[in-house]
């Protein structure tokens, strides 16, 4: 006669059978309370190495170039393929991603038709998710400005000081904050016209957008942002509570920079 196995005499003793799985996009965090929708998971990836990226000079929105190059476009297809199995063989609590946003920026623009071709969706330009303007310290490395501007640099990475013709973190927080928030509405807005399931919308966008997104979820002292590196085509993966009226409850980040190649 052949034992029973572990989770069969387990289910014996609770008297059940094997316990189901748990829905599919539900939220972790979900306690049942009344007024509010399913969740909405923004999978937030950074493009893919460019020819500044290798070299450490800043790049940000002053410019719509560089391209990626030839490893970034690779990056780029294994962060779709990283994208395409969200709820499919990885993260079984989020959905499949169903719409895919990418910045102004062309390396952006690029990571994220990657992802578009690989989910089955158009790409839609949203210039808030853009990287940093970094003014005039545009395509500088940070040892350059060290060198040059000590003190304006330091004070930069504590958040709220512009770069010279640019933006600050701060600046740059506001505006994914903003994204986020319409984001939120918009997802409320779709299971309130009788679709009330779990979403999950990807983002091309850029290491210093993505840390601020996160940082100001989380609700982090400024002067703590420059800390977080999210690593070329990675992802990071920030889910909504979202009530009916679209106001958003809690933020849960799930994953902060999970590389993909």
């Amino acid at each position: 006669m052949t034992a029973p196995s572990a989770s069969s005499a387990d289910a014996h003793e609770t008297g059940s059978d094997v316990a189901p799985e748990p829905a599919r996009g539900a939220s972790l965090y979900d306690l049942g309370q009344e007024g509010f929708v399913s969740p909405l998971t923004l999978v937030l990836v950074r493009h893919g190495v460019t020819d500044m990226t290798v070299t450490h000079a800043l790049s940000g929105s002053g410019n719509v170039g560089p391209s990626l190059n030839a490893a970034g476009r690779i990056q780029a297809a294994k962060a779709a393929d990283a994208v395409y199995r969200i709820g499919r063989k990885d993260w079984d609590r989020v959905p499949h991603v169903s719409r895919v946003f990418a910045s102004p920026m062309t390396r952006t623009q690029e990571t994220g038709g990657a992802i578009g071709r690989r989910v089955g969706a158009h790409v839609e330009t949203d210039d808030r998710v853009r990287e940093v303007h970094f003014g005039e310290w545009e395509g500088l490395t940070g040892a350059e400005i060290t060198a040059r501007e000590p003190e304006n640099m330091r004070q930069w990475g504590l958040g709220d000081f512009r770069a010279p013709g640019g933006e600050s973190l701060h600046d740059v927080g506001l505006r994914m904050d903003g994204f986020i928030v319409d984001a939120a509405r918009q997802h409320a807005a779709a299971c309130a016209d009788g679709k009330d399931e779990a979403r999950a919308w990807a983002v091309a966008s850029h290491a210093v957008a993505i840390k601020t997104a996160v940082a100001v979820s989380l609700g982090m002292p400024v002067d703590g942002w420059s800390r977080m590196w999210p690593q070329p085509a990675s992802l990071t993966l920030l889910q909504l509570r979202v009530r009916d009226d679209g106001s958003i409850a809690e933020r849960h980040l799930l994953a902060f920079g999970v590389p993909t190649h």
